[in-house]
């Protein structure tokens, strides 16, 4: 509790007290990467790889309708963020609520409409007859706890920006130990299946959703509780404007998904999906460590650019590429080094499909060299209230660049060329982000 205390969006920060305040967060992103790959695990090993590879399949369709949460929470907290650095506490605090009753709606919405249209969506997917009730049947379950779900990705955001990324982390904890739990009481002991593990996925995601919104609904000492407040509508712009881009890559990502579920199916086959469902798993972990520090310095830059201290926003710059630049090397060697190792733990009862992995993964890995700094110049762009160069970041780097390459690189060389399109994504990206940081140095005073 001390360090918590002693830490505010005010402070002056280095290396050490960077890494404490955003380290909440990006145990927060591993741990729910780790629970959410939980369920790969049980229905690879007890329910087989027909049912993991349908799982696999409608994940994108799951991470589609999630990413309203994520664009609410990135959008809605650099907003309020630079409200509290401007020190417009109550204003602050009614965006925050609109914002959360808005989600809550929206989510209540796609619900229905993911429930009513999931055979649909799973046939657009690219389901086989084969796959085709098991990818419904997840969907259909999952929704049960969908705006739970978003509530936990945007409550992720907002906990940070309430100066309370701890308690963000043991909730997710709490909620990634339900998931376990029920993942093995359903699945492994009473044998349900895929059914089993989206029942524990809701179990999880209701925890993750509904105890921090609690949290805020009851009075606490963080500058931000949920109230009244009245219709803003060019808050709500704002807000979806801010996290545009988070929203174009977790869409994107799920897109993308769904064209490299067909690629694989189309070259490789129901193995080809398995591993890519694996190479996804651990790369959410990857990746989890990259979006956990976006989101746990972001509102600290907006609450340095609402407050204008210009000294400070280029020493959290400066810090954050030094920082990032260590987390790439050792994250590129580990993911390189422990490519059969992850594999084996999904896909090890199928040598065939466990040699398919680990060759997909070590090609793969190598994007993580430059994926870092690509997550933290979009997220920059966010929280400084810039969501055009953020979304143009986004869209380059998880739409235009990936379709393309996805499209016609197996044209060229073939099928297992798949898995060197991130790598090739992330380099070129990188060139765009420096370009648009560059381009802006003079504007915000980076460098």
């Amino acid at each position: 509790m001390a360090d918590r205390k002693a830490i505010s969006l005010a402070d002056h920060f280095d290396d050490r007290k960077l890494l404490r305040f955003t380290s909440h967060s990006i145990l927060t992103m591993i741990f729910t990467s780790i629970y959410g790959i939980v369920d790969g695990f049980f229905v690879s090993n007890y329910a087989g790889e027909v049912a993991f590879a349908a799982l696999n399949l409608v994940m994108p369709l799951l991470m589609l309708i999630a990413a309203v949460g994520f664009m609410f929470g990135t959008g809605g907290v650099a907003l309020v963020s630079l409200k509290l650095g401007q020190k417009e506490e109550r204003q602050a605090k009614e965006i925050f609520s609109l914002t959360t009753y808005t989600l809550m709606v929206l989510g209540i919405l796609l619900s229905l409409l993911g429930y009513l249209f999931a055979p649909q969506a799973a046939v657009l997917l690219g389901a086989s007859e084969e796959l085709l009730p098991y990818g419904v049947l997840y969907a259909r379950i999952s929704m049960v706890s969908m705006t739970a779900f978003m509530l936990q990705h945007f409550f992720q955001s907002f906990l940070i920006a309430a100066e309370r990324p701890r308690m963000g982390f043991w909730i997710t904890v709490i909620a990634g130990v339900t998931n376990m739990i029920l993942d093995y009481v359903f699945v492994a002991g009473f044998g349900l299946g895929l059914a089993g593990a989206a029942w524990a996925t809701v179990g999880s995601e209701l925890v993750g959703g509904l105890v921090p919104l609690v949290f805020f609904i009851l009075p606490n000492k963080t500058p931000l509780r949920l109230g009244k407040t009245g219709w803003m509508p060019w808050a709500l712009v704002k807000t979806c404007t801010n996290g545009s881009s988070e929203f174009l890559s977790n869409a994107a990502a799920s897109f993308i998904g769904m064209l490299y579920n067909r690629q694989l199916l189309c070259y490789m086959g129901t193995n080809g999906i398995a591993a890519y469902g694996v190479i996804m798993y651990v790369n959410f972990i990857f990746v989890g460590i990259f979006f956990g520090y976006a989101m746990g310095v972001s509102p600290i830059i907006s609450y340095q650019y609402g407050a204008r201290n210009q000294a400070e926003l280029r020493n959290l710059f400066r810090r954050s590429l030094s920082l990032l630049a260590g987390a790439s090397l050792i994250l590129t060697l580990l993911a390189e080094l422990s490519a059969g190792l992850l594999a084996g733990i999904f896909v090890g009862y199928n040598p065939q499909l466990y040699a398919l992995t680990v060759h997909g993964m070590r090609i793969y890995s190598v994007a993580y060299l430059f994926m870092g700094f690509n997550i933290f110049g979009s997220a920059l762009f966010t929280a400084l209230g810039n969501g055009k160069v953020s979304a143009i970041l986004s869209l380059v780097r998880s739409v235009l660049l990936q379709v393309v390459l996805v499209l016609l690189l197996p044209l060229i060389l073939g099928g297992t060329s798949l898995w060197m399109i991130a790598a090739l994504v992330e380099t070129g990206a990188i060139l765009l982000t420096g370009f648009l940081v560059t381009r802006y140095r003079e504007k915000y005073r980076l460098y």
